[in-house]
């Protein structure tokens, strides 16, 4: 099998570029790819990077890369595929980039790893009340009747629902496995037989103790946990949220939350971060994250190994492992 080193040029935001390659992953890139790791295109109108861009073969791309229009690539005769180290490609990857026919890949697969992750923990800390637990423990100074605030509460047997059989709803399936807990997924494109009920959305939300969103951001998932949805929920229960901060229906969850009825733990909101006077902020119902659910600190390494394993197979004529395709798009994120 002939390898070759590919052109390759790193189009995204600087800073992105300093935290992603360097260390191993600088080194690994370096060795399979014709590429110079101190040149960044951050914006390729640049005279900087022209004479790479019009070389490229390959862009590696990740966070902060600017769109891929039919102008770039005009000036970008030789590029055949892009590697994107991060999550969904629709920022950056445009219509001229299909209509090319360029290969595309993406390193969602890894991004998926560390959401799963945190999606797990809440769950089992919303079954266990952690979050409500240490405040009144704090402002009580030890002073707590836990089998009256939490009687009927924990973790063994309750009802776990799972919106969406992306690959971060198939990896919280999965790290859900070893618990005692009854697992219901809702995803009208699933075909496939997950080990677990699959039910319809509105039973979902009746049956669920906790529910965790993982569909993508579409029109038609626009405000997918709407009042209604939210008021058929179980006196008690905690929605998750660490998709995107469309699909809730912010107002109306925020009403629940504050009637004390529902908790919630949310990574995403819409806008994202939320005005400087959302509710969100203070209700003692909601454990508000800035959007840390996804890959942050040493987990981009696992983004950029992957991206950089895309690469190496390109460089041998491999397919992507973890490629991207035009029809993909209608139903991802």
């Amino acid at each position: 099998m002939t390898e070759s080193r590919p052109k390759t040029l790193l189009a995204m935001g600087p800073q992105t570029a300093a935290k992603l390659i360097a260390g191993p992953v600088r080194e690994r890139l370096v060795a399979i790819a014709d590429v110079d790791p101190d040149l960044v295109a951050a914006d390729f109108t640049d005279p900087a990077v022209a004479g790479a861009l019009a070389e490229a073969e390959v862009l590696y791309t990740s966070w902060w890369c600017p769109p891929i229009t039919a102008e770039v690539l005009a000036a970008a005769p030789r590029l055949r595929a892009i590697v994107h180290a991060a999550g969904s490609v629709k920022h950056h990857v445009t219509e001229a980039c299909w209509q090319r026919g360029l290969l595309v890949s993406s390193a969602a697969a890894a991004n998926a790893e560390p959401v799963a992750e945190y999606t797990l923990a809440a769950i089992l800390f919303a079954g266990k009340r952690v979050l409500e637990s240490a405040r009144l423990y704090r402002e009580r100074r030890g002073r707590i009747d836990l089998d009256g605030l939490y009687a009927g509460y924990g973790n063994y047997r309750r009802a776990v629902g799972i919106i969406g059989a992306s690959r971060i709803g198939r990896r919280v399936i999965e790290l859900l496995r070893p618990f005692e807990l009854e697992v219901l997924v809702s995803d009208p494109y699933l075909t496939e037989d997950l080990g677990v009920r699959q039910v319809g959305l509105d039973e979902l939300f009746e049956r669920s103790d906790v529910v965790s969103v993982h569909a993508p951001a579409l029109p038609e998932t626009h405000h997918l946990v709407n009042a209604a949805r939210l008021a058929a929920m179980r006196d008690g229960a905690t929605l998750i949220n660490t998709a995107r901060g469309a699909l809730v229906d912010e107002d109306a969850l925020i009403a629940e939350v504050s009637s004390g009825r529902l908790h919630a733990v949310i990574d995403v909101t819409e806008p994202d971060p939320p005005l400087p006077d959302s509710p969100l902020y203070d209700l003692p119902g909601v454990l508000l994250t800035p959007h840390i659910a996804g890959s942050l600190g040493g987990e981009l390494a696992r983004i950029a190994d992957l991206a950089v394993d895309e690469v190496a197979r390109y460089a041998k004529g491999l397919p992507f492992a973890h490629g991207v395709t035009v029809e993909d798009l209608a139903t991802s994120a």
